[in-house]
């Protein structure tokens, strides 16, 4: 029993959580700041969140693993179906039983945050739970998934930008404000830096594998100036946000973040092997971290 959970705990990748719940966490604080916060839902939000990442780290094992994506030739951590360590179908059932998870948090936030009382915006998150759960699923599972054909920036840009930042505002607030809308972008492009780097680092096997991501399409040298824009346009969206909501010298505590964001960039600037790339990842994950809770904490106080 307890060999199988270290290849469990592997498969959910617990480096990636920190930036699944970035989104969450400048959503709350921004309601805070306008006396929407509520604790319960903060809680479930995150716990759905951590449950929707994870099920999208077991489906991208499972869908690269049964693909051939995943080999010996992988640079990063080893993945579970790769290994051997978990086989297919447990994989399978692992991901069946986490959809299960996520539909019972799903419910339960729901009703938490609208009741009876807010109908359309109770069925709006239900379809957006059906949505995330697709998309979770579909990036690497499946002969249409999406992560083969150079869409996954798109995707992650919107819900790991839009849908994490206004969607966990609106659980609080009940409704949309215009101020949460750069914030959303800056995460949004910074989330979609970390994959186009993992993209980067996996350019060369994945060519071969035939999956065909963005910075397969860009090419080696076209990838890297493709991330300078986004890291560089995440810096600039929320410096114009913080111009533009400016009200006390606390708000601008994210400008911190911008240190290691530009040291990053001069890191991938020297890139040449997959190795240069990956070691970037936990950097870039936790830069992007530390931008949100310094964005959020500089709201509250």
């Amino acid at each position: 029993m307890f060999k199988k959970i270290k290849p469990w705990i592997s498969a959910f990748r617990l480096r990636t959580l920190p930036l699944s719940v970035s989104g969450i966490i400048i959503g709350a604080c921004l309601a805070h700041h306008n006396g929407a916060f509520n604790g319960y839902i903060f809680t479930f939000a995150i716990l759905l969140t951590i449950s929707l990442q994870i099920l999208s780290n077991l489906a991208n094992d499972y869908g690269d693993g049964v693909k051939g994506t995943d080999n010996e030739t992988r640079v990063g951590p080893e993945r579970a179906i790769q290994s051997g360590a978990i086989s297919e179908k447990e994989m399978l059932l692992g991901i069946k039983n986490n959809i299960l998870i996520v539909v019972g948090l799903s419910v339960a936030l729901i009703y938490m945050s609208f009741g009876v009382s807010h109908l359309l915006l109770s069925l709006l998150f239900f379809v957006l739970a059906g949505l995330s759960i697709y998309a979770a699923i579909s990036y690497t599972v499946g002969e249409s998934a999406y992560g083969y054909r150079a869409l996954g920036d798109l995707f992650v840009l919107i819900f790991f930008g839009f849908v994490s930042v206004c969607g966990s505002y609106i659980l609080f607030a009940k409704q949309i404000d215009h101020h949460v809308f750069l914030p959303s972008i800056s995460l949004g492009l910074l989330s979609v830096g970390v994959l186009n780097l993992n993209n980067m680092r996996d350019i060369d096997t994945d060519k071969v594998s035939g999956k065909i991501t963005l910075a397969v399409k860009l090419g080696k040298q076209r990838a890297k100036y493709y991330h300078y824009f986004l890291i560089g346009s995440a810096i600039v969206v929320s410096a114009l946000f913080g111009i533009l909501y400016f009200s006390s010298f606390t708000n601008l505590l994210f400008c911190i973040a911008y240190i290691p964001l530009i040291l990053h960039l001069f890191k991938i600037k020297k890139a040449v092997q997959p190795h240069d790339f990956d070691s970037q990842l936990k950097v870039l994950a936790l830069s992007t971290f530390l931008f949100s809770v310094l964005l959020g904490i500089g709201y509250i106080l």
